[in-house]
């Protein structure tokens, strides 16, 4: 075994072994729990909303300064007061103040003038699955002309862990009403509500069980059945197979009726 494993036993039962790796141990016969898996995979990097400009995060991807400048972003808006700006020689941060009130204006005109000199911003809180992805939303609204259900599900699609608070979709619905006017309402209360249309009934003909406009109709008064024929209408007693056709009878006077002679070769 090398001096490097030699140097780092196991935490758990003392013995030198690949814990990490999931080796058995030789003495003890120790192995490490499997892990579960996250359903959701968190990167170290934000997540990228629109291309090479609007960037979506948490604090921890706005702490890692050389990451962010590998995919050239240069400006920060932080939306939580409580994280700290950690890199202002590095990054221009604009720092909203923390209110119950969500500040879209404040938040827009930074993100707007970040796109006239075409310079590449992350939005940030604690852990980029509300505050920020809220303002992502008015945004994407006020500059881009969507509605709340559009913005809010690429942000969604972009950033599946995003989980926006009922009190901020409520803070959203009034933005798109202050931007677009009242919004008919079709029973939707928030974006994560809106069901996808249901795919439409494929129909070929076949009625409803309950459609009874619709449903034929066959033993209706008066109607005669398609299997009525007067002139076949005999008694049982009458009734003998072949009665309607004329016997066949040969030269001995016999009759032969259907009867063929059979091929005795």
């Amino acid at each position: 075994m090398r001096k490097r494993e030699r140097e780092n036993p196991c935490g758990v039962c003392g013995h030198y072994h690949k814990y990490e790796e999931g080796e058995v141990c030789g003495i003890c016969g120790h192995r490490a729990p499997q892990a579960e898996k996250p359903s959701v995979h968190l990167s170290a990097f934000p997540s990228e909303i629109l291309p090479e400009f609007l960037y979506l995060g948490s604090y921890d991807n706005a702490s890692r300064s050389e990451l962010l400048k590998t995919q050239g972003i240069s400006c920060i808006l932080n939306t939580v007061p409580a994280c700290q700006n950690l890199y202002k020689n590095s990054f221009l941060y604009h720092c909203l103040q923390e209110d119950s009130t969500l500040q879209f204006d404040d938040a827009i005109q930074f993100i707007e003038q970040c796109e006239r000199e075409k310079a590449r911003i992350l939005v940030h809180c604690m852990s980029g699955r509300s505050r920020s992805p809220a303002y992502v939303v008015a945004y994407l609204m006020k500059s881009k002309g969507w509605r709340l259900q559009q913005s809010y599900q690429l942000v969604k699609d972009r950033r599946p862990t995003v989980e926006i608070t009922q009190g901020m979709l409520q803070q959203l619905q009034e933005f798109e009403q202050k931007i677009f006017g009242p919004v008919a309402s079709n029973g939707a209360a928030s974006p994560q509500l809106f069901p996808n249309p249901a795919p439409p009934v494929l129909k070929f003909g076949f009625p409803k069980p309950n459609d009874q406009a619709a449903a034929p109709t066959f033993d209706t008064p008066g109607t005669t059945s398609i299997f009525s024929r007067p002139e076949l209408d005999i008694p049982p007693h009458q009734f003998t197979f072949g009665s309607g056709q004329t016997p066949m009878t040969n030269n001995s006077g016999g009759n032969t009726g259907n009867n063929f002679p059979m091929d005795s070769s």
